[in-house]
């Protein structure tokens, strides 16, 4: 029968040592989105119900085509981010690993075909 304290019990199950980093660098994308979502709302919507070459023409300037594309890639990076913390938190295993790389490939092809679609508007 062993005898062990709760601080015995918990050693070695303590902190992963990067919560605070994750904690971060999520609230620095928060912060990024904050920005940038209403410019990309105020960019995207003139844009809307122009024809072909009009949307071309206005992705064609540097302001609305880099808006666009920090928006992409910092939103699917959240979004990976945010994700991930939340598989750890409720899968274990096999099914953890892989849907971490599931998502983790998702995230990136998303932001890549985001990135890709709006370097042929902008060029």
């Amino acid at each position: 029968m062993a005898f062990l304290t709760d601080r015995k019990r918990a050693l070695g199950m303590g902190s992963a040592k990067s919560g605070t980093a994750h904690f971060w660098s999520m609230t620095q994308s928060a912060v990024g989105l904050l920005i940038l979502v209403p410019l990309f709302v105020f960019t995207f919507g003139s844009a809307l119900g122009g024809t072909y070459e009009e949307v071309i023409a206005y992705y064609a300037r540097p302001f609305p085509a880099i808006v666009a594309a920090l928006t992409m890639l910092v939103g699917w990076l959240h979004f990976k981010s945010g994700v991930q913390t939340l598989i750890e938190d409720y899968t274990q295993g096999l099914v953890r690993k892989g849907l971490i790389i599931g998502t983790t490939c998702v995230s990136y092809a998303a932001a890549g075909a985001a990135l890709f679609a709006i370097a042929r508007l902008a060029l």
